[in-house]
């Protein structure tokens, strides 16, 4: 007798053992479709919070890891190293494989800088040398073995107060164990950067409160070259010297360690030529300053003149042109931030600085006041004059000797118009009409020998 089921009643389904059909049910299964909790979603949220757990705890084990196995040095834009070691990347990157240091293989770098340098020259003609180092980004390289990762940063949002320029840094970055190489990669990149510079003059100029190099380091030029009236070249040279080797008989009298020389006369008579090949002989560089410079103030002054690079002149050029009755002016009427009282204190005043030597220049010693050239300030001046008879006729000997196989001429020949030079200058001198090295010069370049001494006359003023 079947038996009628009501017609509201639910028909349950039949139920599956996963056992006894050979199934196994694993315990997340069991736990996802058994667990109420789970399926109202808070196993969902503890999921999440887990694997946010696990994600910080890698974070925090990869970078103590990091400061376990790795080490970083970081140099800033301020520190000498810093163009070292940019340039030694350049010269890594830039050398053809075979003459490539073989202790540093480089991986070509996408990310680029480009350096300009341009130099502009007193007869309006200029040049510019351009020199792509490392940009700002990641960057490697392999040093004796060890990978390294070089990550240049630089700050846009704030600026050096008072050269203006953005802060930069360069990190290198390395295993613990190879933190020797840094040391000696930094020499390396001093030792590359010294050899471009030896037996050179490099010429700084001022940015903002330091000093630069300017250019590429030139030639020294031999002093013999720079041709003075006698006795000239000889006394400021010695004068020099003399101050060099005195160093502790200033210290022991309580003297201030610096001196000043002024040379004085008209354009074209070789004091620059002779400041320069000075500085040379002497292995010393040259630090030119221009104080009709705009923005240059008294405290910028002081504190360039008190933080000169060592071994180091400071040249001030045609100084008389720098201040109007006290008043500094540029040619163009700028009226500079640098006051004449400042001027003569970061000279000698109390905070001027020490172990310097000065040299000023001037066209016109009667427009200096008295109160800069006095003694204390300027210690030694000197005539730089137009060429005497017997500089044209040394210039002359300099020009077009050296011997019959070198000049096509014999050396009695070059002596005997070297003397006619000389009689015809001394002619000209004795009439008031004088010619001045710097034009001699460029007349021997023009002409030949006999011709520079028929045509000579046309040079006299």
């Amino acid at each position: 007798m079947s038996t009628t089921q009501p017609a509201n009643s639910v028909t349950t389904p039949p139920t599956i053992d996963k056992t006894a059909t050979g199934t196994q049910v694993s315990w997340w299964e069991g736990f996802a479709a058994e667990n109420p909790y789970f399926q109202a979603g808070f196993g969902l949220m503890a999921m999440g919070v887990g694997l946010t757990v696990l994600r910080q705890a890698t974070v925090v084990g990869t970078t103590a890891l990091q400061r376990r196995l790795l080490v970083s040095l970081e140099i800033n834009n301020k520190d000498r190293a810093y163009e070292w070691f940019l340039t030694w990347m350049a010269h890594q990157s830039n050398a053809p494989s075979t003459m490539r240091n073989r202790a540093a293989s480089w991986i070509r770098s996408h990310q680029l800088s480009v350096e300009t340098t341009v130099e502009q020259r007193k007869n309006g003609s200029s040049s510019a040398a351009f020199r792509l180092v490392a940009g700002p980004g990641n960057h490697y390289f392999r040093y004796k073995g060890a990978w390294m990762q070089v990550k240049r940063e630089r700050e846009t949002k704030s600026m050096q107060l008072m050269s203006g320029t953005p802060w930069e840094t360069v990190t290198l970055t390395t295993l613990s164990r190879d933190r020797n190489l840094f040391t000696e990669l930094l020499s390396e990149a001093r030792d590359m950067a010294m050899r471009t510079q030896q037996g050179k003059l490099v010429i700084h100029t001022a940015w903002g409160i330091e000093w630069r190099p300017f250019g590429q380091p030139r030639e020294k030029r031999p002093i013999q070259s720079v041709v003075l009236a006698d006795g000239v070249a000889e006394k400021i040279e010695s004068d020099v010297k003399a101050f060099l080797d005195r160093r502790k008989w200033y210290a022991d009298r309580g003297i201030p360690y610096r001196r000043g020389y002024l040379l004085y006369g008209p354009p074209g008579s070789g004091k620059t030529s002779f400041i320069q090949a000075l500085a040379g002989s002497l292995s010393y560089d040259i630090c030119v300053l221009n104080l009709s410079e705009r923005g240059l103030t008294d405290d910028k002054l002081f504190h360039l003149l008190s933080n000169v690079p060592e071994r180091s002149f400071i040249l001030m050029e045609d100084v008389d042109a720098a201040f109007n009755k006290r008043v500094q002016t540029s040619e163009d009427g700028y009226q500079s931030s640098v006051t004449f009282s400042g001027f003569l204190n970061a000279l000698d005043g109390v905070a001027s600085g020490e172990e310097r030597i000065i040299f000023l220049t001037t066209n016109h010693l009667e427009k200096l006041d008295p109160a800069l050239i006095r003694p204390g300030r300027v210690d030694l001046a000197e005539l730089i004059d137009d060429a005497h008879p017997n500089q044209a006729r040394t210039l002359y000997e300099r020009f077009y000797g050296g011997g019959e196989a070198v000049t096509g001429l014999p050396d009695e020949k070059v002596k005997s118009l070297a003397r006619k030079l000389e009689s015809i200058v001394e002619t000209e001198w004795s009439a008031g009409r004088k010619v001045s090295m710097a034009a001699l010069q460029g007349h021997f370049i023009q002409s030949d020998a006999q011709a520079a001494v028929d045509t000579c006359h046309i040079l006299f003023k």
